[in-house]
């Protein structure tokens, strides 16, 4: 079980000093959706200079040219790259394919998907490595989590990981590894943190306990 850290509201030096701060702590660390369009695939480069003993997950919600999108997110530095589960199977067969000849792995998130169990089979068969059941900011703010959705997906697939991201805490994180996700994302609860490294270094301690049981 890896954890993995997603920065969605800061620019590429508040990034670095977060990362900074965590490194000891964390696998991988996601460069978010709002950063890469404020600061392009730059940021994604740029971290990972600055941290390459790190994964660096681009957090492109690929919807479409899978292909392409992934082979610039690959060439600049990064080690995962998500794709939406709500997209075509053409699109993720195309990220891939492309992902094998960089060495990248795809992970595909299933926000919105209406029919969790019955996509998660199909994705299942397509080679991709994650599968991340994502309860995104508006659902979290109606009291949705994602624990349940997680148990589907893991209850159906066979060839997948599993990741799980949604507005995990401390508080929360017994409950997320106890239903047993491959990954464990968490951005708030630890970047809205004031001790940051205390934070993650305690959910790394829960996470390594609950693997060597």
């Amino acid at each position: 079980m890896k954890l993995q850290l997603a920065l969605d509201l800061v620019n590429v030096e508040e990034a670095k000093q977060v990362v900074g701060e965590v490194q000891d702590h964390i696998d991988i660390v996601e460069i978010g959706t709002p950063v890469i369009i404020n600061e392009g695939l730059h940021a994604v480069k740029a971290i990972k200079e600055a941290f390459p003993s790190l994964t660096v997950l681009a957090d492109l919600k690929v919807m479409d040219a899978g292909g392409y999108e992934v082979m610039k997110a690959s060439e600049a530095g990064a080690g995962i790259v998500t794709i939406l589960g709500a997209t075509d199977d053409a699109t993720i067969k195309g990220a891939v394919e492309e992902a094998a000849k960089h060495g990248t792995q795809i992970l595909v998130d299933m926000i919105n998907v209406k029919d969790i169990e019955q996509r998660a089979k199909e994705i299942d068969a397509l080679g991709v490595d994650y599968i991340c059941v994502h309860t995104g900011y508006d659902l979290q703010a109606a009291g949705e989590n994602s624990f349940e959705q997680l148990r589907t997906i893991k209850r159906v697939v066979s060839n997948t990981k599993t990741a799980v991201a949604g507005g995990i805490k401390l508080e929360t994180l017994p409950e997320v590894i106890a239903a047993g996700p491959d990954l464990v994302i968490v951005g708030g609860g630890i970047t809205g943190k004031d001790d940051k490294k205390a934070v993650a270094a305690e959910m790394e301690k829960l996470i390594k306990d609950a693997t060597l049981v």
